[in-house]
């Protein structure tokens, strides 16, 4: 499967900037080389790193390139094993093989990639293995950075890296910079790709490579072996290290990934058994979407909607749950807080007369935090929403998708897709940056932009998603103490329990199958008066001190990329000095 096709509207500033961030940023000089080299006479771990060439797959004659690649290194402990035969670049890997003991021939006639790998890999030694295909490049660094981050993490299983195409002339386009390991993005795509080096006996553990899989036989591999690893051991190394060749041909191309997205998607199926079903994804058919299933009878979902006059907004909200949503067992707890206004007054009692309602009182200054979970403590369902009271529902199926995440063990929040009422998106999940910057992905995408790489077509992970409409279990909510109503009472509650769930182990999951309207601050207000701005000095504060060390370190953030509340997504300098610098 390929994340290159049907670029999105936001992407399209990241690929035509991208030639002059590589000349900029992406170009070792030779003070780089020298620096490099004798980085690597002082590393205290060095470690011999296994590369597999299955010849006959790949580009036709890509073999030569890829084995440029690897003798121009500057990490020199790597063993390469070519396997099968090519008439058109045995010379040429003999010649090589002769004069570089680093390199040696599995010659014979080999049906499919995966046999073909497995008998390299059942005859070497290394601690860790990566398997190529002919016309992959390694950038000169790459096997110096991958060892350089294994050494600084020891308990390393996987380690993957970004990635871009490369074309016969050297020049480079189409970066693929990946985000950290995403359990919900690789069942979607492979989102692991091209330079993964995995652990020796992680791969012997899971079977190798299975045949008749093709060019998705590295896709199904990671679909297996990640299950059997903890998610602590899987890093993603931000920097463009390997670099995929430009296909010449696109009849074949085209071919070949068809009969690639349908061996991808029969890994997938088998990977999930009888827990899912996958469709291709709506706005990025090359992904997919997965649609977990919900067990019989589905269990009562408490929505929670706070409120304080603006009727119009509250009926709109509280009738589109009840008259407009699909999911079968719903009881809507609206928690009012000092309404005074005549029509709340009439609207309350029109929603009281459906079975399903119950109004609730809650008096004194508006503490968002407190309201909900005080709301929470007299819920009876098993999964809880939160949901403001200018959130209006876009499709029936909203609830649905987001209990069925919400019921996974390992799943702490569900977050949905928000659009202004323009139609464009408002939320897409939270991403951190550098300094004090939170800020929703890609806002203001149109509603049928797939993002960067698809990531507003695919359920994923982050750090964090808004509040305004989240799910998760009641029990896990109490678990981890619900919304902090004395330190964030207004503004950064959401963000501070989404990072507390991470801290407990459960991850946070965005789906863009779960489409609402937002009408953002609609009901308080922006924070537009000295009071306001004020507290919000305060919640800011408490949320830096709390949580700084996120603003730096969100893997779900390359570093290759920013935004911030105002500015689009954009290609940026590293937001890293690169070990060789480091190092000096």
């Amino acid at each position: 499967m390929t994340a290159e096709a049907n670029p999105s509207p936001t992407a399209a500033r990241i690929l035509d900037g991208y030639p002059a961030w590589v000349a900029e940023y992406d170009t070792p000089t030779a003070a780089d080389r020298e620096a490099i080299a004798a980085h690597v006479e002082r590393l205290s771990y060095k470690p011999t790193i296994a590369l597999l060439l299955p010849l006959g797959f790949g580009t036709p004659g890509g073999a030569a390139d890829t084995l440029t690649s690897l003798l121009a290194q500057l990490y020199p402990r790597w063993d390469l094993c070519v396997i099968g035969e090519s008439a058109a670049e045995d010379d040429a890997i003999d010649t090589a093989a002769r004069t570089n003991p680093r390199i040696r021939r599995l010659p014979g006639a080999f049906a499919d990639v995966a046999e073909a790998a497995n008998a390299a890999l059942a005859d070497q030694d290394a601690p860790f293995t990566a398997i190529l295909l002919p016309g992959e490049r390694l950038a000169a660094q790459a096997l110096y950075e991958v060892a350089v981050a294994l050494g600084a993490h020891p308990g390393t299983d996987l380690l993957f890296t970004d990635e871009d195409v490369m074309d016969t002339a050297g020049a480079r386009r189409a970066p693929r910079f990946k985000l950290g390991w995403d359990p919900d993005l690789l069942l979607a795509e492979d989102c692991i790709g091209a330079l993964a080096v995995w652990r020796t006996q992680v791969l012997r553990d899971a079977g190798g490579l299975r045949a008749g899989f093709g060019g998705a036989a590295r896709y199904d591999l990671a679909l297996r072996a990640t299950r059997a690893i903890l998610p602590d051991a899987i890093r993603h190394l931000p920097a463009v290290l390997l670099h995929r060749p430009a296909e010449e041909e696109r009849e074949l191309r085209d071919r070949m990934l068809g009969a690639d997205n349908e061996a991808a998607r029969r890994a997938v199926r088998e990977r999930l058994g009888e827990d899912a079903r996958i469709e291709p994804a709506p706005l990025w058919p090359q992904a997919n979407r997965v649609i977990w299933a919900l067990p019989d009878p589905p269990p009562l979902v408490s929505v929670i909607v706070p409120t304080r006059d603006r009727a119009a907004l509250l009926a709109a909200c509280a009738w589109g749950v009840l008259l407009h949503t699909d999911y079968p067992a719903i009881e809507l707890l609206i928690i009012d807080n000092d309404s005074r206004e005549d029509l709340t007054a009439a609207t309350l009692r029109d929603l009281s007369a459906d079975p399903r309602v119950r109004i609730l009182r809650h008096p004194g200054p508006f503490n968002f935090a407190a309201i909900n979970n005080a709301a929470v403590e007299q819920a009876s369902g098993e999964i809880v929403v939160l949901l403001n009271n200018d959130v209006e529902v876009a499709h029936r199926d909203w609830l649905r998708e987001m209990v069925s995440h919400a019921l996974r063990p390992d799943v702490g929040a569900v977050g949905a897709k928000l659009l202004y009422g323009d139609g464009t998106l408002q939320h897409g999940g939270i991403v951190f940056g550098p300094g004090l910057a939170a800020t929703y992905v890609l806002r203001r995408a149109t509603r049928v932009d797939p993002g960067y790489g698809g990531q507003l077509a695919v359920t994923r992970t982050l750090l964090a998603v808004t509040g305004a409409c989240l799910a998760m279990r009641r029990d896990v909510y109490r678990e981890v103490g619900g919304l902090n109503a004395e330190r964030f009472a207004i503004a950064f509650n959401d963000l501070d329990l989404c990072l507390r769930l991470g801290e407990y182990g459960y991850r946070i999951v965005w789906t863009p199958f779960a489409e609402l309207f937002h009408r953002e601050s609609a009901t308080r207000g922006l924070p537009d008066t000295p009071e306001k701005q004020a507290r919000d000095a305060i919640e800011v504060n408490n949320l830096w001190y709390s949580w700084n060390h996120i603003f730096s370190s969100d893997p779900f953030h390359n570093i290759n990329l920013t935004c911030d509340w105002l500015t689009p997504l954009h290609l940026c300098a590293p937001r890293r000095r690169r070990p060789w610098q480091t190092e000096a």
